[in-house]
């Protein structure tokens, strides 16, 4: 059994898909499995199910893939304790919901690149509902999350900053000449929001149940940006977290509705499995987004300047 053997099995077990895994360890496919079949059996068990053109884990496969992990855990904890001050290294990966991916962690990404140029970022853009499954699977070193206080057994939970939520629509919106508002106010209005499931768009639906406003209607999207865009076209009202629309309001392309939502609690946090050691690239990234995005020890958040850039 060779390490060579372990990261093919690794790399497959992430993709589930051997021409995938294939061009991420650039070998041809055939190289792929020729080392999954000699693994097998070596092992003398089956590590993937093929049922048709799909790939899965057996069960044997999927307790193997925790053991590959730990192996190669050791190895990077092994490899930092005798390269010592020579700079960090390695590979880190990292996923979020397009909302962090593209307001939060862009800065967070830039500082930890000028400080540490020889680590391998690559970041994962997971939904919502897989977020924390990514933990679990392996699949992800750390993930940030935009949701209310998570609460896990299996999962180590960070709060970095809250997040304020706020309903936003374009500067002629019947409801923007308002000086204040209730949810009644809302009574058949077009609201703008991400899918069922989503967690703040579960804490919106809540908001207003509670208050017994039903008869509203919803235009659901996957990508903020289109809900925002939406908005400032003046199709509906926006339901987004105030760092989104930034320069919106700032432009005067949408204003704020004046109704209460701070009890609204939704946090960006940092997650990562209790189990998995944190090895120093990992424990590098976390002080950094810590630094960039954390609270200051006097109770006040530090401020993050929106960035378009793509860092890879």
């Amino acid at each position: 059994m060779e390490l060579r053997q372990l990261n093919t099995f690794r790399t497959v077990a992430y993709t589930l898909n051997f021409t995938r895994a294939a061009e991420a360890l650039n070998y041809v496919p055939s190289n792929v499995t020729m080392q999954i079949k000699a693994l097998e059996e070596e092992l003398g068990v089956p590590l993937f199910d093929r049922l048709g053109k799909q790939l899965v884990l057996t069960e044997a496969g999927r307790r193997f893939l925790n053991h590959v992990r730990g192996v190669f855990e050791k190895l990077d904890e092994a490899r930092g304790d005798v390269q010592g001050g020579a700079g960090l290294s390695g590979t880190l990966t990292v996923s979020a919901n397009e909302v962090i991916c593209a307001y939060r962690l862009p800065a967070v990404f830039r500082k930890f690149r000028s400080l540490h140029p020889g680590v391998r970022l690559i970041f994962r853009s997971v939904p919502n509902g897989e977020l924390k499954q990514a933990l679990f699977e392996g699949t992800a070193d750390l993930v940030y999350v935009l949701d209310e206080e998570v609460r896990s057994n299996g999962l180590a939970v960070e709060p970095l900053i809250d997040e304020h939520f706020r309903l936003f629509a374009a500067p002629d919106y019947p409801l923007a000449a308002s000086a204040s508002l209730s949810p009644h106010d809302f009574r058949g209005e077009v609201f703008l929001t991400n899918e069922k499931g989503c967690p703040y768009r579960t804490l919106f639906d809540r908001s207003f149940e509670k208050e017994g406003v039903d008869d509203i209607t919803y235009l659901e999207f996957q990508s903020a940006e289109a809900i925002k865009q939406c908005a400032v076209s003046g199709i509906g009202i926006a339901f987004l977290p105030e760092i989104v629309v930034q320069a919106e309001l700032l432009r005067g392309e949408l204003v704020t509705l004046p109704l209460d939502t701070s009890h609204l609690r939704v946090r960006t946090q940092m997650l990562w499995h209790k189990d998995k050691w944190l090895s120093p690239v990992i424990a590098s990234f976390m002080e950094v987004s810590r630094e960039m995005l954390g609270e200051r020890r006097d109770g006040t958040i530090k401020t993050t300047t929106i960035a378009k850039e793509w860092i890879s």
